[in-house]
This record gives structure tokens, C-alpha cells and sequence, in this order.
């Protein structure tokens, strides 16, 4: 088959290159300086042009498909040459990971068909490898409750100017999330988590934008979807996660060819072990379980990874008439199958789940349907209702409600409850209108904790006359205990005397008993 690669000598279009001409295709290195030394190298035709000018040329040189390797697809304003290809008849392949151009492209699908040209966007780790992982993972499921990926790339891999572009750009700015069943923007490189590859490689990824986050939750009708990306050296992680909280407030240029020349410099440090991690939360006939795929790539073979979808894809021949993603368009197995000459692990696992609370609270299966509902959390769960907040009055009261961000008071507040289960048990974010304050729970000793900040305090989570209880009973400042004089008194009661979960929770202040706040009332799933 001849195949044109726009972008041919970047960092993932030589790669696709070198693969493609294993398999025996013929190659037209398309690129603003034509296809050099790896052309001579490869035996390619090349030819010099932007990918903004004039594709006439090349299409001239009549290619059974082009592949669209340039990037970063985060900048094109419309897929131009997509459309190009439909005007000329030619099939068309991107490795876009920008939901945005993902989308656009999907919106050629009419014209797409009356040409009897096949169209496929976002051939590459994201969706096309990430969706036949869930595919794979999602199999025998009758719910999925929560997809999760990440691509967590070496140190030492080559970084082009696309690919931090593509990154910087997203950096404290509003990525969209599919959250609960409802859509939520958070910041660009925030909410971190661990996550671990084969050969017990463990490393840190932040929130970024995928074109997994707009697709897939139509396509798997799951609940959340989340992605995320991160870099081997602490250092360059936490220094985009200190300018994504600055650039929330303050809106600061990213000069990307210095931060460049310092990823540069610091090139030397960590290793060319870069990886991904696929996983899939859902029921099945034994109940909750979380299945994980990942993969490590050795020997500097991580940036052959996005170029793999579209090794096995043009091994099964031209894409059908019609654009859309490339969403289970190639099985796993053939996926893996084109990484057979590459220095690839993957790994598959699982974990069956049982909700938090039900480990701790005895009499849990008792509680009324509503109240067990709300702790059934396997991934993210989302309440939503109204509340009404009463605040106590004095300058002890006042402090402990400033340090603990209680809301302010008022009436008929909206109020929303987010729940997200972690390693270590589930970190609740509750929203009374505009405010926010967030809470961490863990099972610790066979007993439920509560951390705000650097105070933990423990409850005797106890089910009783028809609802759940939670009374604090112990304290602590960080490592330290504190005595009982100075715990709070706390009322907190959950409820459904009517089917419908309701809350009520009073806090009175240590030592002196004064009221601090009372905030109560009614929420329900989002379904």
C-alpha cells in the first residue's frame, strides 16, 4: 500500500514511518523540509509542503491513504485536511489526542459517505488504543461505572515542540469531565494520582484533556471518565501543577521554547521507560470489580506506542466509508500484536470492590435503601439536592468554622456531594451554592476517619433507628492525639423517613459548647 504521512520526520510520524516500512508499504514522507535522511534511510518518496498550503502535490502522487502525523491538532481551527482528502477521494487516518479536532473531524461523516471515503480520527494511544482496552477489560460487564486512563511517558523520550504545546496549553486551563453522570470542569494538570505499570514502575498523572473524555461516555454509557498524563521527574510534574494553580487566577503566557530548552537540559535524568494504564470499573454476575491493562515500553520505544493503532489498522486493510473516532475499530489483541518488534510488557489485572462504608459500619445492609445508596460509592458518586445552612454567632465559633471552610449561612441553597473513592478511601467534595469544602475519609483500625486538612477525627459511624450516625470520638492534629476536652460535639444524623436520603449535621464547639453550624437537608443520585 503507498502511504503519505503528513509530518513524516516528527517524533511520532518517523516512528510510524520505520513501522510501516517493516511491513513492506511504500512511504511518502510529507513534511516542510521533505523526508531527509530517514527517506534515504526507508527508500520514501518525499516531498517538501505545510500541511496549511497546497496538498494538490501530493495528492498527485496518488497515495492509497494519508496519515496525518503533524500536530498539535489542539491548534487546528478545522480539519482541512480531512476535508481535502474526502474532495480527493483519498482515505485519511490522524493520531489526533485533541477531543475538539476529534469531533470536528467526526462532522464530515455525510460528506465522508457520499465520497465512499473512510475517515478515521484519533488513531493513536487516545481512543484508538484506550478504547480497545476498555472493549477488552469491559467484557462480561452488565455496568460500567468508571473508565480511567493514563500515559505516563519516560523521561528520556524525545519531547517535540507539538507535544509540549499540546501540554502547556492545557495548563490550569478548564478541561470538560463527564463526573457522575454530569459534566464538571477542572483545572488542566491538577487532582493527581499514582498509578502503576508492569515491572513495578510507579508514577504520578494530572488531569489533562483526551479526546476519551467527550466520546466515551456515549460510547460505553459510563458514569465518569478521566485522564490523565504525567511526567517521570517530580520535579517538571509539580512545577506544572504550581503553574496550572497560577494560571487559574492569573492568566500567564507559556513561553514554550524556554521551558523546552530546561526539559532539554534535565534529559540526562530518570529513564526511557514510559507506559500507560487502562482501567475499567463495573459490575459483573460477582459484583464490583475494577479491571486494569497497562503497558511499559523499554529502550526508548515509548514513542512507537501512538504509532501502533495505525500499524494494525492498515494491516486489516482501508478504513469503511464514513469519518468517525477511531473507537473499537481495532481489537487489543491486534493492537499488542503490531508492538511484537518493539520492547513492550503489558499486563492485565483485577480487583473485586467493596464499598467503604459497608466495611465498617455493622448493620450497614439494614439502613434504609436511600442512606445505603449514597455509600454505595465503586468509582464517583454524585448527589444532588438543597440544603439550608444555620451559623453560630461569636469569635470562637467563627474561627473554627473559618478553618474547617464551613459554607456560610442561608436558605434553599443548592447543594451537591461529590464522592470519589481513592487508594485510600473516598474524598468528598460538598458544594452549598458557590462554596466549597472538601473532606477524606479512610476505614483506619476497623474505624471510619474523617481528615480535614491536618485534623483527623475519628467517628463512631453507627447504625441506628433507622438511619446512620456519626458521632466524632477522637482527634488528631496531625500525628498528634488530641484530648478529649478538645474534640467537637458533633450531631450528624443520615435519614429517609419519606424514601428520600436526608442529612442533618450540628457542630458544637470544644471546651466551650457554643453552637458552630447546622447544615441539613435532601438529596438524590444523579441518574
Amino acid at each position: 500500500m503507498k502511504v503519505a504521512i503528513l509530518g513524516g520526520t516528527g517524533v511520532f510520524g518517523s516512528r510510524l514511518a520505520r513501522l510501516l516500512a517493516r511491513d513492506g508499504h511504500a512511504l511518502i514522507l510529507a513534511s516542510r523540509r521533505g523526508g531527509g535522511a530517514l527517506a534515504e534511510e526507508l527508500g520514501a518518496a518525499t516531498i517538501a509542503l505545510d500541511r496549511d498550503g497546497d496538498l494538490a502535490p501530493l495528492f498527485a502522487m496518488q497515495p492509497d491513504i494519508l496519515i496525518d502525523a503533524a500536530g498539535p491538532f489542539q491548534a487546528y481551527a478545522e480539519p482541512r485536511v480531512a476535508r481535502a482528502c474526502i474532495a480527493a477521494r483519498v482515505p485519511y487516518l490522524d493520531l489526533s489526542d485533541d477531543a475538539g479536532f476529534c469531533q470536528s473531524v467526526i462532522a464530515l461523516d455525510a460528506d465522508a459517505k457520499a465520497a465512499g471515503v473512510g475517515v478515521l480520527t484519533g488513531v493513536s494511544s487516545v481512543p484508538a488504543l484506550s478504547s480497545a482496552a476498555v472493549a477488552e477489560l469491559s467484557a462480561g460487564m452488565t455496568r460500567i461505572e468508571a473508565i480511567d486512563s493514563a500515559i505516563l511517558p519516560g523521561n528520556r523520550a524525545p519531547r517535540g515542540r507539538s507535544v509540549m504545546e499540546a501540554i502547556l496549553a492545557q495548563v490550569g486551563r478548564p478541561v470538560r469531565l463527564w463526573l457522575g453522570g454530569a459534566w464538571e470542569n477542572r483545572p488542566g494538570w491538577s487532582d493527581p494520582r499514582t498509578y502503576r505499570l508492569p515491572g513495578g514502575i510507579r508514577r504520578r498523572g494530572w488531569l489533562i484533556g483526551a479526546p476519551d473524555l467527550a466520546l466515551f461516555p456515549d460510547a460505553y454509557g459510563t458514569r465518569t471518565v478521566v485522564f490523565r498524563a504525567g511526567l517521570e521527574l517530580p520535579i517538571m510534574g509539580i512545577s506544572l501543577a504550581i503553574l496550572s494553580h497560577i494560571r487559574r487566577f492569573i492568566p500567564l503566557p507559556v513561553p514554550v521554547g524556554p521551558l523546552q530548552l530546561v526539559a532539554g537540559w534535565l534529559e540526562g535524568f530518570g529513564t526511557d521507560k514510559g507506559g500507560m494504564s487502562v482501567n475499567v470499573t463495573g459490575r459483573d454476575g460477582a459484583g464490583w470489580v475494577k479491571r486494569t491493562w497497562r503497558l511499559v515500553a523499554e529502550a526508548g520505544d515509548g514513542p512507537f506506542i501512538p504509532a501502533t493503532p495505525a500499524r494494525a489498522l492498515l494491516r486489516q486493510g482501508l478504513p469503511a466509508p464514513g469519518a468517525r473516532a477511531a473507537l473499537n475499530d481495532v481489537p487489543l489483541d491486534r493492537i499488542v500484536a503490531a508492538m511484537e518488534d518493539l520492547a513492550v510488557r503489558t499486563e492485565r489485572d483485577e480487583e473485586r470492590i467493596t464499598p467503604l462504608f459497608e466495611t465498617v459500619v455493622d448493620g450497614f445492609a439494614a439502613l434504609p435503601d436511600a442512606v445505603r445508596e449514597s455509600h454505595q460509592t465503586i468509582a464517583v458518586t454524585r448527589l444532588e439536592g438543597q440544603g439550608r445552612v444555620t451559623r453560630g454567632k461569636g469569635l470562637w465559633p467563627r474561627l473554627i468554622a473559618a478553618v474547617m471552610r464551613f459554607p456560610p449561612a442561608g436558605e434553599d441553597i443548592p447543594v451537591t456531594v461529590i464522592k470519589t473513592r481513592t487508594e485510600r478511601g473516598e474524598t468528598w467534595e460538598r458544594r452549598f451554592g458557590r462554596h466549597v469544602f472538601r473532606s477524606h475519609l479512610a476505614a483506619e483500625n476497623g474505624a471510619m476517619t474523617e481528615r480535614f486538612g491536618l485534623i483527623t477525627f475519628t467517628l463512631g459511624l453507627t447504625a441506628r433507628d433507622g438511619g446512620l450516625e456519626f458521632p466524632v470520638t477522637g482527634a488528631r492534629l496531625g500525628p498528634l492525639k488530641l484530648p478529649r476536652a478538645l474534640l467537637p460535639v458533633s450531631e450528624a444524623r443520615e435519614t429517609a423517613p419519606d424514601g428520600r436520603f436526608r442529612f442533618d449535621v450540628t457542630l458544637r464547639a470544644p471546651l466551650t459548647g457554643q453552637f458552630i453550624i447546622r447544615y441539613e437537608g435532601h438529596l438524590a443520585p444523579v441518574e
